[in-house]
């Protein structure tokens, strides 16, 4: 899956399976695919300022549209391995 080779930078920060163990980080897991790339495309704007927004900044700008469809794709689809073991 193209998303989730995509999105391995991503889980420095937001966790394996898009579920932050840090407090200050949200959880992706389960995101809203249009949201998250509205999220994306806002930090690679510059739209987003606040808080750890210059982190993303950086990672936003690498990205292309396709690649943000895909990491968003990847994100709204994963399931934690602790999840998937309950079903």
């Amino acid at each position: 899956m193209q998303g989730k080779e995509k999105s391995v930078v991503c889980m420095t920060c937001h966790g394996v399976d898009g579920i932050s163990t840090i407090d200050t980080y949200p959880n992706l897991q389960g995101q809203k695919q249009a949201y998250f790339v509205a999220a994306l495309k806002a930090y690679k704007l510059r739209q987003r300022n606040d808080g750890l927004a210059i982190l993303m900044h950086a990672q936003a700008d690498v990205l292309s549209e396709q690649d943000m469809l895909d990491i968003a794709y990847y994100f709204n689809h994963v399931k934690s391995k602790s999840t998937n073991d309950n079903n």
